[in-house]
C-alpha cells in the first residue's frame, strides 16, 4: 500500500504559502545532510555568521541601533540603509538556528533583538539612521533614496524567520508594530509614495502569511500597483532605474537596477499567489521569460551594466563588463521560487539551479567568509581595480555597501527550504542534495554526490508518489533504467528510485545577437558553468582559443574536490605592437596547448589572475 504525502504548509519556510500549485517544505521537513551543500552550510554557520556580526560591529551598523535606542552618544555611521544588513544577519542567524540549534547563537539573536526593539519609536516607526540624522520630521522625506521601506522589509523578513525557527515573538512584535504604522501611513487617502528599493512587498505578504492580517497583504498589493504611475518621476528621478516607468501588470520585461527589479517581481509574485490574481501572474510570466531569454548571463547572473547596477538592452551581455551582482542572483532565485510555487513549471526550478550553482555561489569563497559583490564572466590579466567592488581586488571580507555578505548567509542557512514541495498528491524534488525529506507520514532519503556525480538514489519505507525534475540539459537521463524526457517532471511511485543524470561535458555557443561573445563557446557540465583561470593554464588566458571539436575530458580534482575539465586550445600570438585593426589580423596562430577549466563558482580562490567563461573558437 502506498502512502500519499499530506499537503504540508510549513511554518519554517522562507515563503510559507498555502496557495499555488506547490506547497513548500521547510526546515525540519527537509534537511541537507551531506554532499555538495552540507560543507558550505557548515562553514556558513560556523564561520560566516559569527564573523558577519563582528563585521557589522566594526562597520557601525550595530552602534547605529544602540544610539537610536538611547544607548551611548554619537552620530549615525555608514549608508542610510545600514539597518538592513543587521536584519539580514538576524534572518540568517534565525534560519541557521532552525537548521542547527545552538544556544550561543540564540543568545546573540536575543541580545540584538532587544536593541532593535528598544530603538523603535512608540508609533512603530523604526529606522536608526533617519532617526539619528533627521529626527521625526525627516521621516519619508526622501523615500526614493532613504530605503526606509527596504529596511522595514528586511526587519519583517527577519522577524518571520525568527518566530518560525526559535519560537521567540520579540522581533515579530516589533515587525507587527512597524507594519501597522506603514498600513496607517501609506495607501489611497494617505501618503501616496513608494520606496526606491523594493522588498517591502515580499515582507508584508510573508507577515500576512504568518499573522493572517489582511491589511498587510492589501498594502503589499497597493505598493505593487502603485508602481509605474509617475510617483518617482514626480520626485525628479528617472523612473526606469527604480522599476517605476511602466505598471507591473503592463511591463513586458525587467529594466533598471537589477536587484530592485527582481525583488519587486518576487513581491508581485507573492501578491499574485495569495490573491489568485491570474492577470498579474501572467504578466510576471512574460517578464521572467523575456529576462531569461534576453537579459540573463549563462551563469544566471543578472545585470549587464556597472552604471546603475542595471539590466541592459536585449542581448546586451558583455562578459567583461558584467555587473551580475550577487544580490541580483539571490533575488532571481527568490522570484523563480515563487513562480515555481505558483505554476509548478520545471523551467523555474531549472533557472534556480543555474543561478544557485553559478551566479550566486561565485559570490562567496570556498572558505565561506570572503565575498564578491560583482561577478563578471571575464577578468583580463592586466585589469586595474578602479573600484572597491572590482573582482580585480580579489574577494573581500566585507564592503562599505555590505548588502551581499549577509544576503549570502541567509540564503545558505535557508537553502533546505528551496529543495522540495508537495502538491497533486506527490512530493516534488526540485534540487538534488543529499538529505532527508519529510511530508506528513512520508519520509524520503536522498543519496547523491550531485553535481559531481549524476546518480541520485531516493528511498522510502513505503512506496509514495515522487515527482523528479529532469533538467533541460540532461539528455539521456533515466529513471529506474528507463529513458525520460528533459525539461519537466517524471512521476514515480516506488520504494526505491534510481535517477541517472548524464554529466557529459557540453560545449555551448551563444545567440548571435549577443555581440560580445559571438563566435565564442563556453563549457558546461551538469548544472555547472566552467571558467578558464590563469592559475591552471600555462598559456595566456587572455589569448586562448578553443579548438573546434576539441574533446572535453574530465580531469583530477582540484581546489578541495572540484571536478576540472581539460580541452585543447591554441595559445594565440600574444601582444603585438602597432595598430590592432588590420586586414590580415589572425584570431590564433600560436601553438596547441592544453586548456584546464574549473567551475566558475570556484574562481578567485587562489591568486587573482585572468579568467574567462567564453573562449573564441580557434
Amino acid at each position: 500500500m502506498s502512502a500519499s504525502p499530506e499537503t504540508v504548509i510549513s511554518s519554517r519556510s522562507p515563503a510559507a504559502t498555502a496557495k499555488g500549485r506547490r506547497h513548500p517544505l521547510g526546515l525540519g521537513q527537509v534537511a541537507i545532510t551531506g554532499g555538495f551543500w552540507a560543507p558550505r552550510q557548515t562553514r556558513n554557520g560556523a564561520d560566516a555568521i559569527p564573523s558577519g556580526q563582528d563585521q557589522l560591529e566594526k562597520a557601525g551598523n550595530l552602534q547605529n541601533l544602540r544610539l537610536a535606542a538611547g544607548i551611548g552618544e554619537g552620530e549615525a555611521i555608514g549608508p542610510v540603509f545600514a539597518d538592513s544588513d543587521v536584519y539580514k544577519w538576524l534572518e540568517a542567524a534565525a534560519w541557521e538556528y532552525g537548521r542547527n540549534p545552538d544556544e550561543d547563537l540564540l543568545r546573540r539573536i536575543r541580545e540584538l533583538t532587544e536593541v532593535v526593539a528598544a530603538a523603535q519609536r512608540e508609533d512603530g516607526y523604526l529606522d536608526s539612521v533617519v532617526q539619528l540624522r533627521y529626527g521625526d520630521e525627516g521621516r519619508y522625506q526622501q523615500l526614493v533614496w532613504s530605503h526606509e521601506h527596504y529596511c522595514a522589509g528586511h526587519l519583517i523578513q527577519a522577524a518571520v524567520a525568527q518566530v518560525r525557527c526559535t519560537g521567540d515573538r520579540a522581533l515579530l512584535d516589533v515587525a507587527i508594530k512597524l507594519a501597522d504604522h506603514l498600513v496607517a501611513t501609506f495607501g489611497d487617502g494617505k501618503t501616496v509614495d513608494v520606496d526606491g528599493h523594493p522588498v517591502i512587498e515580499m515582507a508584508l505578504v510573508e507577515l500576512y502569511r504568518e499573522t493572517g492580517t489582511t491589511a498587510y497583504l492589501e498594502l503589499a498589493q497597493w505598493f505593487v500597483d502603485a508602481r509605474g504611475h509617475g510617483i518617482i518621476e514626480r520626485h525628479g528621478h528617472s523612473p526606469a532605474y527604480f522599476s517605476d516607468r511602466v505598471p507591473v501588470r503592463e511591463a513586458t520585461s525587467v529594466e533598471g537596477h537589477s536587484v530592485r527589479a527582481v525583488y519587486l517581481a518576487a513581491g508581485a509574485a507573492d501578491v499574485a499567489l495569495e490573491t489568485g490574481d491570474t492577470d498579474l501572474l501572467d504578466a510576471l510570466k512574460r517578464q521572467f521569460d523575456h529576462m531569461w531569454s534576453t537579459k540573463t548571463y549563462i551563469t544566471g547572473g543578472l545585470g549587464a551594466r556597472w552604471e546603475g547596477e542595471a539590466f541592459g538592452d536585449e542581448y546586451e551581455l558583455p562578459p567583461d563588463r558584467a555587473y551580475a551582482e550577487t544580490c541580483a542572483a539571490i533575488g532571481g532565485i527568490q522570484w523563480a521560487w515563487r513562480m515555481l510555487l505558483a505554476t509548478g513549471e520545471a523551467k523555474y526550478a531549472d533557472a534556480i539551479e543555474r543561478m544557485l550553482y553559478n551566479g550566486f555561489l561565485a559570490g562567496v569563497s570556498l572558505s565561506g567568509t570572503e565575498y564578491f559583490y560583482v561577478n563578471p564572466l571575464q577578468l583580463r590579466g592586466a585589469a586595474y581595480p578602479d573600484t572597491g567592488r572590482s573582482p580585480a581586488h580579489g574577494r573581500r571580507g566585507w564592503f562599505d555597501c555590505a548588502c551581499c555578505p549577509p544576503n549570502i548567509m541567509r540564503t545558505l542557512s535557508s537553502l533546505d527550504g528551496y529543495l522540495a514541495t508537495t502538491g497533486d498528491g506527490a512530493v516534488q524534488i526540485h534540487q538534488y542534495a543529499a538529505g532527508v525529506i519529510k511530508a506528513g507520514d512520508v519520509e524520503l532519503t536522498v543519496e547523491t554526490n550531485y553535481p559531481w556525480d549524476g546518480a541520485v538514489r531516493i528511498s522510502s519505507t513505503t512506496p509514495t508518489a515522487v515527482e523528479l525534475r529532469i533538467p533541460g540539459w540532461a539528455d539521456g537521463a533515466t529513471v529506474n533504467g528507463e529513458r525520460v524526457d528533459t525539461g519537466g517532471y517524471v512521476r514515480v511511485e516506488a520504494a526505491e528510485i534510481d535517477l541517472q543524470l548524464p554529466l557529459t561535458p557540453r560545449v555551448v555557443g551563444a545567440d548571435p545577437r549577443i555581440d560580445a561573445v559571438r563566435g565564442c563557446v563556453a563549457i558546461e557540465r551538469g548544472p555547472l558553468v566552467y571558467a578558464v583561470e590563469q592559475a591552471d593554464n600555462r598559456a595566456d588566458v587572455d589569448d586562448l582559443h578553443l579548438l573546434p571539436e576539441a574533446p572535453v575530458e574530465q580531469a583530477s580534482d582540484l581546489l578541495g574536490g572540484v571536478t576540472v575539465l581539460t580541452a585543447r586550445g591554441r595559445a594565440g600570438t600574444g601582444h603585438r605592437d602597432g595598430w590592432p585593426f588590420t586586414g590580415d589580423a589572425a584570431d590564433s596562430t600560436g601553438d596547441e596547448v592544453d586548456v584546464t577549466a574549473i567551475p566558475y563558482y570556484a574562481w578567485a580562490n587562489r591568486e587573482i589572475g585572468a579568467m574567462r567563461v567564453w573562449l573564441p573558437r580557434a
